[in-house]
This record gives structure tokens, C-alpha cells and sequence, in this order.
């Protein structure tokens, strides 16, 4: 590249950021520019007054950076930021601490309304009220000022790759949709656009029982396919929160309280098919057990939360019903003492199932909710299976590890209705918190650390939670590191927001200070965003943003999720 064309780039780079310093001062209110990724880049920081001589040198600073890439590429490739509203400082990105998402709208093509009466017929909708529930999870508290445009139903893979093929022609954004369960704002809709609602796609398209595995549409529910799978005297061993279905579970990577003993999602699937941002159908792998041919793209799939494609079949793996199942529960002094009861268990070689870490405020709250009577103060919760004999042994060394650690009112439950009475409370401990106060938010930390570090996550973070004004209550997968608080404040009160995401922080940082992630299973999100390049690094990021780039170049696949907003490369 010759010096002249490379100078005219750079003099090209900066000449919008001039004119937007010209235009605007720290006293007026920018306005969206959609034409020019450039100005919403600079907007997303605070902009200095016209007559500071700090700004005049940011075009030519913006310009020395934007010449460095320049050398390695002919196009500049920003950042999502374009997709945020300039009155916002990287809304979801580093250092954000703003809940509410805002992103740039702008009415969805006429065109595009007709071509989806087309492909849908009936099964979509632009009713007020029903856009207003797709655009606010009900689970979680982040909200977004815009809600989808559009909701359509498909009933089957092809109307599926229709739709996102005419949404990427017309570059509208898109958001899958499942069962609402998920609580980091996954399936919030910042710049409106399309929700593809998959819950209709809910069949069970092949048992293979030899095989011991199945084929289902992303539709369907966990706790609805285990229901199927009963009578074969299988089961799918993920159960994250009642409502959740296998779509949303690919897309977040979910695991939940059996993941202890049979792994996550990515363990617990064999292939996919997905379809593009082009309306392309790809399926991942073929139905093997196992496979080392080519690149692992169910992997990359999962967990990529509807930002690379959106997933039409998933073939599970199945494990047997078990013989016999054992449910424990045992008291303790202190929340460390439990934890470090959970680090020797798994410790002794014991294959447990579940292994529950319960506070004595997750229990208040139950006890208020479900009108029981448990002790207050820390509980653990185990499962053991197998058959009869060994079920039982199981037990009784687990009873001998709590004793050594202060463990007492060590009890046990065999019969059916008292074991899924026991796992149905603990499955809805979040609502149970509500009991204690009905006109909350919540606020749900997911940290997870190497299991070494376990005790000393919750004792640090404990301290901070019983210390705050906030009722708090911990709940953790005790097993694989995984905790979680409960943290129930007022969203219109500051001063509340502000000390629950205080304590969010203390537990990410902490976590993240023991070689830990600030999300176990729940996902990114637009609340996690922020505390990725710490835990991942700016290179990693940079990678996800170029496969983010190569698959799907208008980002119309649920934008502003996952990836920072301030990540470019």
C-alpha cells in the first residue's frame, strides 16, 4: 500500500470523529448516526468539551490505530458497539453497570412482514402483548428498552432457514426463542427485530433405544422428554429450572445438580443441525458415540447462545434409569464446614449423583414457602444410585465423612414420593425466595471455581453477603465447584441495585482471582459480557469475534449477546 493511499484511509478515519466533536458537547445528547460505525464507536465514551485541546488530538490518535490495521487489512472491522445507543457507555460491555440494554432500532422493512406472512401463515404475530413477553425473560431482572418487532412460530426446520434467509436479506436482527428460563438477558431483543419462537417445534423425531440416544426438535422440555423416556427405562440427565427446554440448554450450555456425575451439555450431546445466518441447514456430526472427523462443531455450537445459528435437532445421549436411589440430608454449624463435607466426598471415590449446598436462608425460605419445618442453618443434600446394596454403602460413608466435620441430623429418604418431594423444593428455590420478598428482583451470581478452592469462595463470599442490608441466600452444586447466590433487591431503588451488584462483582472478581469463570452454566448473556476479557483475555475474544464475522457477516444472529461490545479486531 502506498504512502498517499494509506494517508487518505487515515484522513478518511478520522474526518467523522472531527465533525462529531464539532457537533457535540458533554451538554448535549448525541444523536444515532446509523450511517457511520465510526460515530457510534465514539459516542459509546463520554466525549470531551469542543474547546478542550484533548480533542483535538483524538482524531489523530484514532487515526495512528486505525492506520495500524489498516496495514494488515483493507477493510476496518469495528466492533458491535454500532449497535448500542450513544446515550449509553458500552451498554454490557467492560466495566458496565447498567442492566437496562439499549440498542439501535430502526422499523422492520414492510417487505420482509409480507415474506413472513408467507412462510408462516398464522403462526406469527404483531400484537403488542405478546411482543412485550418475548422481550422481557421472566426470570431475570436485566431488561432492554426495545422488544421484537415480530414473533413467529415455526413448525418445522425448512420454515426455519426461510425465515432467518429473509431476515439476513433484509439484514434485520434475529432472536431465538425457547422457554424463557434463562435469566442473563439472553433472549432480550436491543435492537427489536425477529423472535423466532421454537416452542412449537417440540417432537420427538427418533428413540434409538439401543442405541441409547434420541433425536428431538429444540422445542421440547427436559422434564417432558424424561416423561417420554420413562416407560423405555431411560432418562436425560440434565435438569436445569423447571420450564427449560433442549434448545435453549444447547444454546447456553447448561448443566444442573446431576451434572456432577454425567457432565453438562456438551457432554450429553452428539450432534446438531443448525441453521446459518445465509438460511443454510448444517448438521454437525453424525450419530456416533464418537468422532475425530474434522473440526468439533457441536462443540462451538453449544454454548454460542443463538449468536452463530439456530438449532432445528439435537440427537442426546441417554443414560439407564437407576436401580435404586438414595436422598441424604445432613445439618451443619457453618456454610464451610458443609462445603468442605462436599470437597471430601467427592474426594473419597464416591460416585454420588447430586451433591446440594443449601444456607440457612435458602432454607428460611423454603420453609416459608413450602409451610416445612427444616432446621435453619446450612444443609447438604446428596443422591446416590445404583443398586440397593450399594446405595446404602454410599450412604454410610458419607455419614462418617459429615460427623468428622461437624455434620448432624443426618437423614435419609428412599421411598419415591418423599425423594422427588425433597428434589422438587430444592428445584424451586428460586420462587421460594419470593415468599420472603414478593416485590423483588433477583439477582443470580453463577460462579465456579476448581473444587480445591470451594470452601474459601463461599466463606469469603458469605461473610460480604450476611454483611449487606440485602437478603441473600447461597444454593451451590457443591460437586463441581458451582455456586450460586440469590441476591433480592429493589430495581427501583439505586442504592439496592447498586449493593447487589457490588456483591455480583465481589463474588465474579474472587472467583475469577482462583482460576475460576464468572459463569458455570447459566450463560453469558448481556450480564456476564463484562467480565469476559478478564477471565478469557482480549485475544480470546478477538477469535470469537472472527468466527462470529466469518458465519455471519450482517449480525443479524441475536446481536449484542456474548461477544463485549468493545471487543474489534
Amino acid at each position: 500500500m502506498s504512502f498517499s493511499s494509506l494517508f487518505t484511509r487515515l484522513r478518511s478515519c478520522s474526518k467523522p470523529i472531527c465533525n462529531n466533536l464539532q457537533r457535540t458537547s458533554i451538554f448535549q445528547r448525541p444523536q444515532i448516526r446509523s450511517s457511520s460505525l465510526t460515530e457510534s464507536v465514539i459516542c459509546s465514551r463520554k466525549t470531551p468539551s469542543n474547546n478542550s485541546w484533548i480533542a483535538s488530538l483524538i482524531p489523530l490518535a484514532f487515526a495512528v490505530s486505525a492506520g495500524s490495521l489498516a496495514l494488515h487489512s483493507h477493510s476496518l472491522c469495528l466492533s458491535d458497539a454500532s449497535l448500542f445507543d450513544p446515550k449509553n457507555v458500552k451498554i454490557g460491555g467492560k466495566d458496565s453497570t447498567d442492566y437496562a440494554v439499549k440498542g439501535y432500532h430502526r422499523e422492520i422493512p414492510p417487505q420482509l412482514i409480507e415474506e413472513l406472512k408467507g412462510i408462516c401463515q398464522d403462526n406469527m404475530t404483531l400484537d403488542e402483548d405478546e411482543r412485550y413477553v418475548h422481550g422481557k425473560p421472566q426470570n431475570s431482572f436485566h431488561k432492554a428498552v426495545n422488544i421484537p418487532d415480530v414473533v413467529v412460530y415455526p413448525r418445522s426446520e425448512e420454515e426455519v432457514s426461510k425465515i432467518v434467509r429473509s431476515c439476513n436479506k433484509h439484514k434485520v436482527p434475529i432472536v431465538p426463542y425457547g422457554g424463557a428460563t434463562s435469566i442473563e438477558g439472553h433472549t432480550l431483543s436491543p435492537n427489536g427485530g425477529v423472535c423466532i419462537d421454537m416452542t412449537l417445534m417440540n417432537r420427538v423425531k427418533a428413540l434409538h433405544v439401543e442405541d441409547m440416544d434420541v433425536v428431538v426438535e429444540p422445542g421440547i422440555g427436559w422434564m417432558e422428554l424424561n416423561e417420554y423416556l420413562k416407560p423405555y427405562g431411560l432418562f436425560f440427565p440434565l435438569d436445569p429450572g423447571p420450564g427449560a427446554t433442549i434448545g435453549g440448554m444447547c444454546a447456553t450450555r447448561c448443566s444442573g445438580s446431576l451434572a456432577v456425575r454425567y457432565g453438562t451439555m456438551r457432554d450429553n450431546v452428539i450432534n446438531l443441525k443448525v441453521v446459518l445466518a445465509d438460511g443454510e441447514v448444517m448438521r454437525t456430526a453424525s450419530r456416533a458415540r464418537k468422532s475425530a472427523a474434522g473440526y468439533d462443531l457441536t462443540r462451538l455450537m453449544i454454548g454460542s447462545e443463538g449468536t452463530l445459528g439456530v438449532i432445528t435437532e439435537i440427537t442426546l445421549r441417554l443414560q439407564k434409569l437407576p436401580q435404586s436411589s438414595v436422598v441424604a440430608m445432613c445439618n451443619f454449624p457453618t456454610i464451610k464446614d458443609a462445603a468442605d463435607v462436599a470437597i471430601a466426598t467427592m474426594h473419597s471415590g464416591i460416585q454420588v449423583s447430586r451433591v446440594e449446598l443449601l444456607d440457612e436462608v435458602q432454607v428460611r425460605a423454603i420453609n416459608l414457602a413450602n409451610d416445612k419445618k427444616f432446621p435453619e442453618v446450612p444443609t447438604l443434600m446428596f443422591e446416590f444410585v445404583g443398586t440397593e446394596a450399594y446405595s446404602r454403602e454410599q450412604t454410610q460413608i458419607v455419614q462418617k465423612i459429615a460427623s468428622q466435620h461437624n455434620g448432624s441430623d443426618f437423614v435419609f429418604a428412599e421411598k419415591p414420593d418423599e425423594k422427588k418431594e425433597l428434589w422438587k423444593i430444592r428445584k424451586e428455590a428460586l420462587w421460594a425466595c419470593f415468599a420472603m420478598e414478593p416485590n423483588s428482583e433477583a439477582m443470580i451470581t453463577d460462579v465456579c471455581v476448581p473444587l480445591s478452592h470451594l470452601a474459601e469462595l463461599i466463606s469469603r463470599s458469605k461473610q460480604e453477603l450476611d454483611a449487606s442490608p440485602l437478603i441473600c441466600t447461597v444454593i451451590a452444586h457443591a460437586g463441581d465447584g458451582n455456586f450460586h447466590t440469590i441476591v433480592l433487591f429493589d430495581p427501583t431503588k439505586k442504592e439496592q441495585r447498586r449493593e447487589a451488584e457490588r456483591l455480583n462483582h465481589f463474588m465474579v472478581h474472587t472467583a475469577l482471582s482462583m482460576e475460576g469463570t464468572c459463569t458455570g452454566e447459566h450463560g453469558v448473556g448481556t450480564g456476564k459480557m463484562k467480565y469476559l476479557e478478564k477471565e478469557l483475555g482480549i485475544e480470546n475474544l478477538r477469535t470469537m469475534k472472527k468466527i462470529k464475522g466469518a458465519l455471519d457477516p450482517n449480525n443479524i444472529m441475536n446481536p449484542g449477546k456474548l461477544i463485549p461490545p468493545h471487543v474489534c479486531f
